[in-house]
């Protein structure tokens, strides 16, 4: 099979339930940028990190795989092979903030993003969920969407930076407090 298809060398993509779109087309800078999340989630992985938050990762990596195929296909549609996001994906996440907040000191201040280089790089995948979790937003304003996503992807956000802190805790590597300066 041939990675290429020349389909898109004039700025145009299939989505998954057929149907072509620009390649600008907000459903696609909203799918395009869960995977870009996915790629630094990747990045995350290649670093030394507690077996846990390798299988937790791995498992948000197939979850965004699946939010990916979902806003890459339009709600009216339904192929019987698509599996869409439901909104128990959100309860792990919730249960994992919950745990790692448990081994955390209480967060009095904000704090800069970076530490060891998994965390800062955890750091990084936050604000490209954030920014995913944007542009999904915004993807409603022009198309009806699966809601779990948006619910995730926010929810996604909050486990990341956890998870930066708790992987900073582990590695004993101290958090630098904001200073605002006058």
């Amino acid at each position: 099979m041939k990675i290429y298809t020349r389909g898109g060398d004039k700025g145009e993509t299939s989505l998954f339930s057929g149907g072509r779109v620009r390649k600008d087309h907000l459903r696609v800078e909203a799918y395009g940028t869960v995977d870009e999340l996915n790629s630094v989630l990747g990045l995350v992985r290649a670093e030394s990190l507690p077996e846990i938050a390798q299988e937790r990762l791995e498992r948000v990596q197939n979850e965004l795989f699946v939010i990916g195929a979902d806003l890459a296909t339009p709600m009216d549609t339904s192929p019987a092979w698509l599996k869409r996001l439901e909104e128990s994906a959100v309860e792990p996440l919730e249960n994992e903030i919950d745990q790692m907040t448990a081994e955390l000191p209480p967060l009095k201040n904000f704090i800069l993003p970076g530490g060891t280089r998994a965390a800062a790089t955890v750091h990084i995948a936050r604000t490209v969920c954030r920014r995913a979790e944007r542009l999904t937003v915004s993807l409603t304003s022009e198309d009806t969407i699966n809601p779990a996503v948006i619910i995730y992807l926010n929810r996604l956000s909050d486990w990341l930076f956890t998870l930066a802190r708790w992987i900073n805790l582990r590695a004993g590597e101290p958090e630098t407090r904001w200073a605002a300066r006058d």
